[in-house]
């Protein structure tokens, strides 16, 4: 009698190589239903919170959910699958998922456009801190499981004119079930997508693969397009005829500093002591920033636009405010002991703390942000005119912020020591950031020290956080949550302000306007239109009532 034929296994097969004989399309429904299935926890469960899991429609909603998803990953892996492309390219989407799914899980981030281009960014001292043991088992059961598995995997294959006939019939049929899965529940699933658009950036491989190619698409477009000149009729307002000596603004750029756990702003501990014992401190509790990362904030920070003009693609397109002040006849300098400067200092002078100027805060060719201040003494003495500097720190970047503070900054006990931060008890990861807090406080309170001392130049300090942190509360680690549903600790930043004893005189401000201004409610928004108007620079880009030092000066806004 003779034996059915197995549509899968060749009549030999086994008996010759051992290896399951699947189509393209076969194998990539797997990998799609596995995609669904193993890879999409935090969007089932985002999708399914309004759900009772005990009612039968909760199930009904999740299994077109699985069919919708599995679906819709078909029809974008359908369109490059081939007989000779399809085990190479499923082989890095098992790995690159292995690590999507960690990362999302253990941290609660959201792969947006925003936080791929963050990934793309990161150097390799920052990627180091996030490779912990805890990510082995995903890679294990998410990676090299799948992988080994497609090892024994032969792909049949079809004349040509069959194979495109066979695909065109599939990918009608998985947009017909795509299609039915999202109408079986439209209601539901459209309320969803309404009130929490977020959430489809949790469709994994889908949303990375996603914002992979939006970043892509604006880098290409970068490259290909000269930046947008502003404030091209800047210059040196009249009072600079009449001014003895030129002026140096130092910007403090920290990193991932939370309002919340800010000593000047009302937290219960105190972890700015130093700059509390610093006379003329001038300090703003209500900072709304740009973003919840630093690839959207710093763009935005520099830019006229802001966050209520928001508009990717112009403010990354255009030049900032630093070139604004190098066309009114400042020195500008950009110093950087983070990952760069995200685009805006392109075009001025860019430079990074020098391990043998700070032997003392350096080692390994890493510095603490101490050494920051070490090459901005550097920067002023070798300057005789007007400067604006920019020292972009460290701060605390997470998620080994053990790693932003000396051992004699170790203040707050026991600090969490595993950048695999959910190992750690809350109180432990507090600590730890609350440390890197304290030894930002003495990185900025040494550089008034500084400026106080220097009489060559009337200076002044501003320090402003790019964005906020979140430490564990409601499960979320870091930052990066997209701003629409992104808690406080990610987007309320701390300020400070500090002038020298004749900034003031000479620019005509008035510190004390500028203390009850910044009892105000203010955001990253009005940092380029303060700073023109801070130091008396003249432009057609300025917008007065974005300045919140216009009230304060002898003029006010122009």
């Amino acid at each position: 009698m003779r034996r059915p034929r197995n549509l899968f296994i060749r009549p030999d097969s086994e008996a010759v190589s051992g290896r399951l004989l699947l189509s393209v399309e076969t194998l990539t429904l797997i990998a799609c239903l596995f995609f669904a299935l193993f890879c999409n926890r935090m969007f089932l469960e985002g999708m399914l919170a309004s759900y009772q899991l005990t009612q039968p429609a909760a199930w009904w909603f999740a299994l077109c959910l699985v069919l919708g998803v599995a679906a819709a990953h078909f029809v974008l892996l359908g369109l490059v699958m081939t007989c000779w492309t399809v085990k190479p390219l499923l082989a890095v989407l098992f790995i690159a998922t292995a690590f999507a799914v960690h990362f999302m899980s253990r941290y609660k981030v959201f792969l947006d456009t925003s936080m791929l281009r963050n990934v793309l960014a990161t150097d390799v001292r920052e990627a180091g801190d996030l490779l912990t043991w805890s990510l082995v088992p995903q890679l294990l059961l998410y990676a090299a499981l799948p992988i080994w598995l497609l090892r024994y995997v032969e792909i049949r294959r079809r004349p040509l004119g069959r194979a495109l006939l066979v695909r065109v019939a599939v990918l009608a049929g998985a947009l017909v079930v795509m299609a039915g899965a999202v109408f079986a529940n439209y209601q539901d699933f459209a309320s969803s997508m309404r009130n929490q658009r977020e959430l489809r950036f949790l469709v994994t491989p889908a949303n990375y693969l996603y914002s992979i190619a939006q970043v892509t698409r604006s880098q290409a477009q970068a490259i290909e397009k000269v930046r947008e000149p502003i404030g091209v009729d800047a210059l040196a307002g009249a009072g600079w005829k009449n001014r003895s000596k030129p002026v140096v603004m130092v910007m403090v750029l920290g990193e991932t500093v939370r309002a919340a756990n800010w000593g000047l702003s009302g937290y219960a501990r105190q972890t700015t002591p130093e700059l509390a014992a610093e006379a003329g401190v001038i300090n703003f509790a209500k900072v709304s920033s740009c973003g919840t990362d630093t690839e959207t904030s710093l763009p935005c920070i520099f830019s006229p636009w802001g966050r209520r003009h928001y508009d990717e693609a112009k403010i990354r397109g255009s030049e900032s405010v630093l070139d604004v002040f190098a066309r009114a006849g400042f020195r500008v300098v950009w110093i950087d002991n983070q990952a760069g400067c995200k685009g805006v200092c392109d075009g001025v002078e860019f430079t990074r703390p020098d391990p043998a100027l700070s032997p003392k805060h350096c080692s390994d060719g890493q510095c603490q942000d101490a050494a920051l201040v070490d090459k901005l003494q550097k920067v002023v003495a070798e300057t005789p005119g007007n400067l604006l500097v920019v020292m972009h720190q460290m701060g605390n970047h997470g998620p080994a912020y053990f790693k932003r503070y000396p051992d004699e900054f170790k203040q707050f006990t026991p600090a969490c020591e595993d950048p695999d931060l959910p190992h750690c008890s809350p109180e432990s990861i507090v600590n730890a950031y609350d440390n890197a807090i304290r030894y930002a406080d003495h990185v900025l309170a040494t550089t008034i020290q500084y400026l106080r001392g220097h009489t060559a130049h009337d200076s002044a300090l501003l320090y402003v956080s790019d964005h906020g942190e979140s430490l564990g509360e409601k499960g979320l680690y870091l930052h990066g949550i997209p701003y629409a549903i992104a808690p406080e600790v990610q987007t309320q930043v701390p300020m400070v302000m500090w002038f020298s004893d004749a900034f003031p005189r000479s620019l005509g401000v008035d510190p004390a306007c500028i203390r009850r201004q910044a009892a105000t409610p203010l955001s990253h928004d009005n940092l380029f239109h303060s700073f023109l108007g801070l130091l008396d620079v003249k432009t057609a880009v300025y917008a007065p009532e974005m300045d919140f030092s216009a009230p304060c000066r002898a003029g006010g806004g122009r």
